[in-house]
């Protein structure tokens, strides 16, 4: 017998192969379950849905309450005329519509990564996790393959959304959005993703059973869109709650989103108002208008630009980032004594 047939030569993990795998294997497990995919997909159309037949006539009254109300405090009756101008209200469909499929990309990209989550829990409740530990594989790796998997199942879906929201605005005759605005969009959308992701997986990583997965699957899908301004502006809720709403995680998200859909149909709007329609009370009215329609965040009574809300989402990111840091582990930790194994890869 050779020396090298006594002593093989022992060769390191590819982590980066490991990783691969595991995160294909996390992609094959999702998309063959396909109840959950539908579901997945199911969440936003059906919040588009009920804006569609309920809601879109409910916010565009509230655009002639808006010409009402400051044509009277105004003393302009010009104001008021606007509501019989069909270009002018199609260009103020257009910005509603705008902003509430902004507003439901956002809901997405939480919804769809909480659906990804359960997934990691139902590894970790069924013992899948235990053959992960007594296998030659990373924690480290398994931990990232798990986050590569839910950002790339949100992102996937949230375009697919995307899509759709683009062919709605087609068909309605409201697309105005340019190439950059598109890019734009599409990047805030992977900005946003990130932030979801980190969000929901530390959640997540606090959860040992499916069931109160699902649980807290349902509560946060319920109240996320009114928590982050989906749904509503944040200016109409309570100062104390709107200062609760800036730090959680979505709201800068939102409002990134809305900038982007919003920015061409609003500078339209603004340019016929106060060049063609030539409204003496033009800048009164677009400032009432993005009370209601707009994208501006305040933060304890400082309105934050789009810049600054970028700015806050970099920290949100930090933030949750560190905290995933912490308690990484959980999300791989093994519901008994095999899950000791773990501590012994790095």
């Amino acid at each position: 017998m050779t020396n090298d047939n006594m002593n093989p030569v022992k060769t390191k993990p590819d982590f980066f192969e490991q990783f691969f795998q595991l995160t294909k294997r996390h992609l094959l497990v999702f998309f063959k379950n396909k109840l959950r995919v539908f579901f997945t997909l199911m969440v936003p159309f059906i919040i588009f849905l009920i804006y569609a037949l309920f809601l879109r006539d409910l916010e565009l009254s509230t655009v002639s309450g808006i010409l009402d109300d400051l044509a009277t405090k105004q003393g302009n009756a010009e104001i008021k005329e606007l509501a019989s101008d069909e270009k002018f209200m199609h260009m103020m469909r257009t910005l509603v519509d705008s902003w509430m499929l902004s507003g439901i990309l956002a809901i997405t990209t939480v919804t769809v990564s909480l659906q990804c989550n359960i997934m990691i829990v139902n590894d970790r409740e069924q013992g899948v996790n235990r053959d992960f530990a007594s296998s030659p594989v990373s924690r480290n790796v398994l931990i990232c393959s798990y986050f590569a998997f839910n950002f790339l199942v949100t992102v996937l879906i949230c375009l697919i959304f995307l899509i759709v929201c683009l062919i709605v605005l087609g068909g309605l005759m409201e697309f105005f959005l340019t190439f950059v605005d598109f890019l734009q969009i599409v990047g805030v959308l992977l900005y946003a993703s990130v932030v979801a992701v980190l969000f929901t997986t530390f959640i997540c990583s606090f959860v040992k059973r499916d069931s109160t997965m699902a649980s807290i699957n349902t509560i946060l899908c319920t109240v996320i869109g009114f928590l982050i301004g989906a749904f509503m502006p944040l200016a109409m809720l309570p100062t104390a709650i709107q200062y609760v709403c800036t730090f959680i995680p979505g709201t800068f998200s939102c409002s990134l989103l809305r900038f982007s859909f919003m920015s061409t149909p609003l500078s339209m709007l603004t340019d016929y108002v106060t060049n063609t329609a030539q409204l003496s009370q033009s800048g009164e009215l677009i400032s009432e208008l993005m009370l209601n329609f707009g994208y501006n965040v305040s933060f304890f009574g400082i309105d934050l630009a789009p810049w600054a809300q970028a700015i806050g989402q970099l920290i949100i990111i930090i933030i949750f980032f560190v905290l995933n840091i912490l308690s990484g582990k959980k999300v791989v930790k093994v519901l008994g004594s095999v899950g000791k194994k773990f501590k012994k890869k790095k």
